[in-house]
């Protein structure tokens, strides 16, 4: 039997193979605005320290409070899920996000943007547990590598498209009105997934959930204390670890290692963004054409860190720089839908939402670390220790496979 009889209620009658093209736009798009809202508000940044009179330290702990937030809920999202369903949990979601960005543009205050970031980490806590629930339940086998791509690349375009459409909204209707034009896109997402709600099943049918409901805590508990799972949450606290090292610090380290000018640098940053996007495709691609994910993972991030190394110990010419970080860039994308099946192969069945939500809370954990870190290279004067660290952490990563037994899956 397919994954499509998992779902939850009538579904229209079509062709298995659009349906799930149209799953996979539908959670692509509503990732996309969860990623899109992440940035809407550091975009701004720049006029709201000078409209509220603040420093951008205490704008940051804007976001510290909802990084924070939206990492400790992300299990119990998880939890949630897999109560009432994906799909309830996902609108829902999306509905307290819309509420907190509108509230973020009237705010008169800028204290009263903490409680907003907390709400918008509400909002912000339930999409992966949601949306792989749902993909898991909606798409057939033989397709997942793809929807589990499409998602990664859906959040990649929502973070790409907020600092240039926020940047323009505000110069024609200022921040505010950027702030509640940001929040009525939100609410026309969330309008189609209303609409198209019936395409979105649940990773369980209502007997399932009704007796999921009943269960004790300790036998809800157990899935997450497994050895697979908690491996699943090391890879995704170490790569995050070696991410946000490129992300956030690429132009600093590269500028204050070589003497990078500041251009390039920023250059070879949005190569390894767009390089990873694209390596998402492929990885997709290769994943429902049966290569095994290990294979993927391991040589996408031993290649990764080979050219992070490279670049540690090289002065290389402008454009082999870039190529050089586009393709690390690559090498890690194209490892995103195979660590998915991976962690969907992890998880027991009619637990998919809180193994999700803990694995992924890892994301969380690694974003809040790995800052201090690389700041503490940075400042004692070893630059050249950053992109080697961002090696060591891909490198552990793949030893973390050694402790994930797959699951078979019918």
């Amino acid at each position: 039997m397919s994954d499509i009889a998992l779902s939850a209620g009538p579904q229209p009658e079509m062709r298995p193979g659009l349906h799930d093209m149209q799953v996979m736009a539908l959670i692509g798009v509503a990732h996309g605005i969860s990623h899109f809202f992440q940035l809407v508000l550091p975009s701004l940044f720049p006029l709201l320290k000078d409209d509220f009179q603040v420093s951008y330290t205490e704008l940051g702990a804007v976001m510290t409070v909802f990084y924070v937030t939206s990492g400790l809920l992300q299990t119990p999202a998880g939890f949630l899920v897999d109560r009432i369903g994906a799909r309830a949990v996902l609108l829902g979601g999306l509905g307290i996000y819309c509420a907190a960005i509108a509230l973020y543009g009237l705010a008169p205050s800028f204290w009263l943007l903490l409680p907003c970031a907390m709400l918008a980490g509400i909002g912000n806590s339930v999409f992966h547990p949601a949306d792989y629930s749902i993909l898991n339940a909606s798409v057939r086998q033989n397709r997942l590598g793809r929807a589990y791509g499409s998602h990664t690349l859906g959040g990649n375009l929502g973070w790409a498209a907020a600092p240039p459409l926020m940047a323009g909204a505000a110069l024609l209707i200022g921040w505010r009105g950027a702030l509640l034009l940001a929040a009525a896109l939100g609410v026309i997402v969330l309008a189609l997934l209303l609409l198209s709600r019936q395409r979105l099943a649940d990773d369980m049918g209502g007997r399932q959930r009704a007796e999921a409901g009943k269960a004790a805590t300790p036998a809800t508990m157990a899935p997450l204390l497994s050895l697979p799972v908690v491996m699943c949450f090391g890879y995704f606290l170490l790569l995050a670890t070696g991410l946000v090292a490129i992300q956030n610090f690429l132009p600093a380290t590269l500028e204050a290692l070589h003497g990078t000018p500041l251009s390039l640098a920023t250059t070879a940053l949005t190569g390894f963004l767009l390089g990873a996007s694209f390596g998402v495709v492929v990885g997709g691609a290769l994943a429902d054409r049966g290569v095994a994910p290990g294979r993927i993972v391991v040589g996408g991030l031993f290649g990764a860190a080979a050219l992070a190394v490279l670049v540690s110990q090289a002065d290389l010419p402008a454009l082999l720089l870039v190529a050089a970080i586009a393709g690390a860039g690559f090498l890690q994308g194209a490892t995103t839908p195979s660590r998915d099946l991976i962690v969907r192969g992890a998880a027991p069945k009619g637990a998919s939402g809180r193994v999700f939500g803990f694995v992924y809370s890892g994301l969380d954990a690694g974003s809040a670390l790995a800052p201090v870190l690389i700041g503490l290279l940075l400042d004692h004067g070893r630059p050249d220790r950053v992109l080697l660290l961002v090696a060591v952490m891909f490198l552990l990563t793949t030893l973390t496979l050694f402790g994930i037994r797959q699951r078979s899956q019918t």
